[in-house]
Order: C-alpha cells, then structure tokens, then sequence
C-alpha cells in the first residue's frame, strides 16, 4: 500500500500514537475544518481511505501523515497568516491532499479550473495575490513567469503520476502536525465564478461556511457506515472539491477515485459502491452504456445530480432502467448546497425538474422585481441566508454590498417558484431572460416544450437584439442520434402551443452545445454567435 509522497520516513508508530491523542484533546474547540474532518477518520487507520482507478490504495494513515507532510512544508515556508494557496493541476488523490493540508495549516485554499489558459490565470494571480502557487510541471514555465512577475515567491509543481516539486520537498518534513487553531468566520476557501458577465469575482468561503453544510447533508442524505462514494468529478469545483469530498471524509467512508470520467468503468465500479454524485452529462453517457443495469446497481442507495439542470426525460429514463431516483439538489460557489430532494420517503417525494426543499437551516425565498415576496406558484427571483452562505466577494466590498439585500438575503440570480409543497424550482438565470416586446420570456419554459418534440435531445434558447422587440429568442436544438428534425418545423409546433411573443424568431439545429467543465450551457457564446443575426 503507496504512502503518499513516497519517499516520506514515517515517525516511529509509538510518536504518531501518541500524536493522535495529543492531536484529539488540542482540537476539541477548533473550528478548523481540517480539525472536524480528521476526527471523523475510522480507529482503524489502516483501513483503504481511496482506491484509484489505477489500482493505488491509500490507508487513512496515509492520508494523515501526508497532509501533515504537506502542511508543514506550507509552514516552513513562513507565509504570512491567511495567505492564498493557488492551485491549477490535474485531479489526483495528492492534489486532495493538498486541499487538506493547506486547512490543516491554516491556510486559504483557491481552486483553478484547469481548463484556464495564461489571460485568465495572469487575472486571478493578480486579484488574489496567492503567497504560493501549484502547477502542473508541463506548465510551469509560463504559469511561474506570471506568478513572480505579480510577486508570488513559491511555485511547486504537482502531477496527475506521483510526481512533482512539492511532493520532493515534502517528503522532508515531519508526518505529524496539530491542525491550526481556526475560528468558524477564518477564510478557508475563495472560488472565483465563472466570469460570464464582467470581471470574475472570488467568493469567500470560510471554514464554518463549509462544515455547516457538510454536516447537514451528511444527515439530510442518510450518509451511513459502509458507504463508498464513487468520485468522479473534477476538485476545482464545489462539487466534486467539497460536497462529494467532504461528504465521504466526514462520514469515514471510502472513496472509489475515478481521475477521467469513463461511463463503463463508472457502471462497474457500481458493485462495490453505495452513492455517486454527478452533473447531467454523466447520466446521459451512462444510459448510452448497455452495461447499466438494474443487476449492476444493485449494491446502490443514492444518485446524486447537480452544476446543472437535468432534463425530465433523462430523469425518468434513469428511473426506468435502474430503479433508482436520481435525486436532484441545488447550490451555487457563493452558497455551497441550498435545496435537494428529499433523500427520506418520509421528507417527501423525489421530483425530477426540481431540486427539492430548502435544506435544514437555509432560508429560501422567491420575489419580485419590486422586492416583495412571491406568491406560492410564481416566478421571480430567487433569495438565499444561512450558514452556508459566504462572507462575500474577496476585495470587492461594492459588489458584496450589491449582492445582499437590506436585510441580509443573498441575491442568487436564479430566476425560479417554490409551490404550496414547499418544492423549488428554478427557471434561469435572471441575465438569461429575454424581454421581448415588453414582456418576460423565461428560456426554460420554451426549452421544455422543444425538449418533449420527437427527436430533439436538448435546446437551449437564448436572446439576441432586435431592432423592433429589443430582443427575441433563438434556439438551438440538438437531435437525437439518427433523428432528422427541422428548425422551421420546431417553431411552427410551439406556435400552436405558446403565446406568440415566447416564440423564438429562429430555430438552428446543431450537433452539440458549447458548455463549460461542469456541463452547464454556455448561453453567453450562443448570444455572441447569434447577436447580429437581425442586424
């Protein structure tokens, strides 16, 4: 069984006893995340923390003594208190680890998508002005260009194999460490939004933010001894970094770690596993599988699907060849989870096309445009509080201000309803809206009605100038393989079913949608693509 860095020298076992007993009585009152998520590690800690699909095995010994490794290399470095931790590298178990050392150390960790090319990484260095940086060892020569260019001193490498500057330096310093003292308001994590409209903003997330909400849908979800969590989502995100993450290590449940999503390799590890959590595109590639069974998924208990929304028919289709409900839940960088499905026949049914109640402790309202609180059934924006909801956006305090109401809601941009049930449902974006002719075209009504046609896979509608109505909508629709659809055809259909200002001014079949990581549209392309399409 690998220890993690390799070459690490492990302390004599009698010292890291007595470590770990030292380490419980030291942290009873510490806030830090690293703290609460070390205490729920098994007595065992021999036991197979995370299986790679390359066949590694790490104990979660290994897990300790290597992010105590990690933690006291980021010490020695002698960074100032609070000091960013930016981190741009390919999803393995050691860059996990990094993760949880760099809590464990007191330090405030920011994920990068690894899809950023040099414009995006030179923005986010600059605005987050990171003591250290991690990077791939195949980009380091232009990422380190920029980090000491906008002052960063420290820049390790870090690869997908094993391999990397910051695991050799590691692997010299000592594989124990107490957690640092960390109140529940202390920086933990700043994650910059995707930046469609504007300048990214890095949300501020602090360590009670995060285990607040763990510790509520590790309840809400019925996470239970035995489980094992298949993760297979990228750890630049909130769902793969901290929702699937955080929910396995603070249930001591083992991890099945799937480094690239493959839909078959998925299915079979399905045998020895109990929850998966994923983003829509990953149930449609496994329904494509004629290995996805009933028999297959018999040892499952949850299906977890968020980042964006799921079409009823892949929902019902899941259903129907599984046996299991997807249930469906929503969250946001700002706010980690808000809403999900109930996991408890008691709480209620599962509905696909929602993503359920307000969880435990989180506050959920719908309003309009002049303020005041919608009626059950109506559509208007949607509001959020609790404990989850971040501290606000780092070095933008006008912007903060903007984004909170006056009495302290946070201003999501999701256009959505919660009915008389209590279920929440969510329309759009409120920048995805379309106003045509003075009034509101919400783009997830019209996609519905497209999506149900024959032979349409998905759609996605979106608003582009018009010199007579301000803006009208056009779609793009993709087909069904082997399915010949018309777009002429399309808006004559929703003719016959919808007001005439829903109806879009065009309709362009295409083979796929541009989207982002996560598998969410990227409507702001399309609008691009199609804006002078009336002059």
């Amino acid at each position: 069984m690998p220890t993690a860095p390799n070459t690490a020298k492990a302390s004599p076992p009698s010292s890291r006893n007595d470590l770990h007993a030292s380490e419980t009585m030291s942290t009873e009152n510490n806030e830090n995340l690293f703290a609460a998520i070390r205490a729920a590690f098994p007595r065992d800690l021999d036991e197979i923390a995370i299986e790679t699909d390359t066949g590694l095995a790490y104990s979660w010994r290994d897990l300790d003594r290597a992010t105590a490794m990690m933690a006291n290399l980021l010490a020695s470095l002698k960074i100032p208190a609070g000091s960013r931790i930016a981190v741009q590298v390919e999803k393995s178990v050691e860059a996990a680890m990094l993760y949880l050392a760099t809590l464990r150390a007191g330090y405030v960790f920011l994920p990068l998508n690894t899809a950023y090319q040099s414009a995006e990484i030179e923005y986010f260095i600059g605005n987050a002005e990171p003591a250290v940086v991690v990077c791939s060892a195949k980009n380091f020569g232009w990422i380190s260009k920029i980090a000491f260019k906008a002052g960063t001193e420290h820049v390790f490498t870090l690869n997908d194999d094993r391999t990397g500057s910051l695991l050799e330096r590691a692997a010299h310093q000592l594989d124990f460490h107490t957690p640092a003292a960390m109140k529940a308001g202390d920086l933990a994590a700043i994650l910059y939004t995707s930046g469609t409209t504007g300048r990214s903003k890095g949300a501020m997330l602090s360590h009670g933010n995060l285990l607040s909400n763990a510790r509520v849908l590790k309840d809400y979800w019925g996470w239970k001894p035995g489980d094992v969590l298949i993760h297979a989502l990228p750890i630049f995100h909130v769902h793969g970094l901290f929702v699937a993450l955080h929910g396995a290590l603070l249930n001591g449940s083992k991890m099945i770690w799937l480094a690239k999503f493959d839909p078959r390799l998925a299915i079979e590890k399905m045998r020895g596993a109990t929850v998966f959590m994923g983003v829509p595109t990953l149930y449609v590639r496994m329904l494509g599988e004629p290995t996805l069974t009933r028999e297959a998924v018999k040892s499952m208990r949850l299906f977890i699907s968020g980042s964006a929304p799921m079409l009823v028919e892949t929902y019902n289709e899941w259903k129907q060849r599984t046996g299991h409900a997807i249930l469906e839940r929503y969250g946001m960088s700002e706010t980690i989870m808000l809403t999900s499905n109930p996991y408890h026949e008691k709480d209620g049914e599962r509905r696909g096309g929602t993503v359920g109640f307000p969880l435990p402790g989180v506050g959920v309202r719908v309003t309009g445009d002049d303020g005041k609180e919608a009626a059950p059934g109506e559509i208007g924006n949607i509001e959020v509080r609790g404990p989850n909801v971040f501290a606000g956006y780092w070095r933008m305090p006008e912007k903060t201000k903007e984004e909170f109401t006056a009495d302290g809601w946070f201003k999501t941009g999701d256009v959505g309803k919660i009915d008389k049930r209590g279920y929440v449902t969510i329309v759009g974006r409120s920048k995805d809206l379309i106003i045509s002719g003075g009034y509101n075209v919400y783009p997830a009504e019209i996609e519905g009605y497209i999506n149900e046609m024959p032979g349409v896979a998905e759609s996605a509608l979106v608003g582009v100038p018009h010199p007579d109505f301000g803006e009208v909508g056009v779609a793009v629709v993709i087909p069904k393989p082997g399915a010949r659809i018309d777009g002429e055809q399309i808006v004559a259909k929703l003719k016959a079913q919808l007001a005439n200002f829903k109806i879009p001014k065009k309709c362009f079949v295409v083979e796929e949608l541009p989207r982002n990581t996560m598998g969410k549209v990227q409507k702001n392309l399309l609008r691009e693509q199609h804006k002078g399409l009336f002059g």
